[in-house]
């Protein structure tokens, strides 16, 4: 903890200006010189990289080896202080999927290393250590932890339908991000208003909505919106290493259940019969059969978004207008259309560059559809395998590693000689 403050205090103490000095040519006053040279301008982004290697490291030995809920939220505040208001969200990981995009895409852009470090550190340890990142160092799970005051179960069936949101929201994000016509993610970041202390009332007013949500659902916008947390889910469910509800045998009070408040405890699940087990065989083959169709349905339909996405881009709205206009469709001008007139770009390369757009947004729009035809589709597929559980478990994919279960489990409450052993229930 005293490390990260100290980086802060030292990013603070160097950092650069971001206007020139004044000229006081009246007084005569002279600005007294350095006394130390100034680093580049990108130092602060390096710092921030350390700071976030450094608090995966914590995170992930205070998550896992110490198995402390305590040092987790302090942890969690500290970040919340040092990325979410200190740095005002950004470099930002979740983000920087849209950076990563662009790359992809674009042959001309290149990712700065502080932000494909980001991108990747967050990744890294969630394969090997599962979700530390999420669970006291990204500071929009951070400043909804904190408003956690009377959690409700949401129902499994809801927040099943509910994560599809975020698959589609990272489709939609690549898609927008690919053809150059905005970063979703960063414009409709709920939190980045709260950290900046600025910020467009609508985008003030959501932000302050998922807020006053998550007083009562845990953490909306980690488990049900978040595109980064997407990627991080899947890549937990491989990871080598993860959160162990007891460091012994369970016992099945079922009180990590009723203390997680992101409905990430998986029940005990016994073997299927020889009847359920043909059942689900044949459910499985039907599901099976069923993506193709879902991909090729959502393929189709997407071709339709196309259009409306296309509009979103400056350029395809500019040559609307500019078209529009010198049809007499409309009256007057735009700044738009005013600023492309005194660049002296012929009408016709600017009509060009439109209908290419146009064309990769249908493609976008068909992919999207797919990809969101292949995720529902997985999504029955995933939920329609039964897996045998002999205890309570955390979720590989969908636990944050904030470690309330732990505090509760009578069997770690045993290990840090909290209680008495003949005090620890057993409802086997």
């Amino acid at each position: 903890m005293t490390f990260l403050v100290l980086l802060a205090a030292w990013s603070a103490a160097w950092g650069v200006e971001r206007f020139p000095p004044p000229e006081f040519t009246e007084t005569g006053h002279q600005l007294p010189q350095d006394q130390y040279p100034r680093p580049a301008a990108a130092v602060t982004q390096y710092v921030d990289v350390v700071v976030l290697f450094v608090s995966l490291v914590l995170a992930t030995f205070l998550a896992l080896k110490l198995r402390s809920r305590n040092w987790v939220f302090a942890l969690m505040i500290a970040c919340l202080v040092y990325f979410g208001f200190w740095r005002q969200g950004c470099v930002c990981p979740i983000g920087a999927i849209q950076n990563i995009t662009v790359a992809f895409f674009d042959g001309a852009y290149s990712v700065p290393l502080p932000v494909l470090a980001f991108f990747l550190l967050p990744l890294v340890f969630t394969l090997f250590f599962g979700r530390s990142f999420c669970a006291a160092v990204c500071p929009l799970g951070a400043i909804q932890d904190v408003v956690v005051v009377y959690p409700v179960r949401v129902p499994a069936w809801l927040s099943h339908a509910l994560r599809l949101l975020a698959y589609a929201y990272l489709g939609g994000a690549v898609v927008f991000a690919a053809t150059g016509a905005a970063f979703l993610i960063c414009r409709y970041d709920p939190f980045v208003g709260f950290f900046r202390l600025s910020g467009s009332l609508g985008m003030l007013l959501f932000g302050g909505a998922m807020l006053a949500l998550g007083l009562f659902v845990g953490r909306p916008y980690c488990r049900f919106l978040c595109p980064y947390g997407v990627v991080l889910a899947w890549l937990s469910r491989a990871s080598s290493r993860r959160v162990t509800i007891t460091p012994e045998q369970c016992v099945r009070c079922r009180l990590c259940e009723d203390a997680c408040p992101f409905g990430a405890i998986q029940k005990p699940v016994e073997p299927p019969t020889p009847a359920e087990r043909a059942a689900g065989r044949r459910r499985l083959a039907w599901l099976l059969g069923l993506l193709p169709l879902l991909v090729i349905v959502g393929f189709a339909a997407g071709g339709a978004l196309g259009t409306p996405f296309s509009k979103l881009h400056i350029i395809v709205k500019t040559a609307e207008r500019v078209r529009a206009e010198e049809m007499g469709e409309v009256a007057g001008t735009t700044d738009e259309s005013d600023a492309f007139r005194e660049s002296g770009v012929p009408g016709e390369e600017l009509y060009a560059t439109a209908r290419l757009l146009r064309a990769r947004f249908a493609l976008g729009g068909q992919l999207f559809g797919a990809w969101v035809g292949l995720v529902v589709g997985g999504m029955l597929i995933y939920l329609s395998v039964r897996r045998r559980r002999e205890d309570y478990e955390a979720d590989r994919g969908t636990c944050l590693a904030c470690g309330r279960c732990y505090d509760y489990c009578p069997v770690e409450l045993r290990r840090r000689k909290a209680e008495p052993k003949s005090q620890i229930p057993d409802s086997r």
